[in-house]
């Protein structure tokens, strides 16, 4: 059986990501949007790996903007 996850997470940061650097962020699919920032959509184990996310992020220099969870239908939680 695949690994559980139990959360999918939006999270907005400032600026779109190439490539590569999107591909730091495995699980999660990029998506830029014509505002000028990077949507990552996708699931986090618990919030240890949430954390280790968003601390990767600033890591990068790159600015939050948000970080909405997503219900399992797919809404805003």
């Amino acid at each position: 059986m695949g690994r559980q996850y139990g959360t999918s997470y939006r999270i907005c940061i400032e600026g779109h990501l190439d490539a590569r650097r999107a591909g730091d962020f495995e699980g999660f699919r990029a998506e830029l949007t014509p505002e000028g920032e990077t949507v990552l959509s996708g699931p986090v184990e618990d919030q240890a790996a949430l954390h280790s996310i968003l601390t990767r992020i600033r890591d990068l220099g790159i600015p939050l903007v948000s970080v909405i969870r997503i219900a399992r239908n797919g809404k805003k939680a």
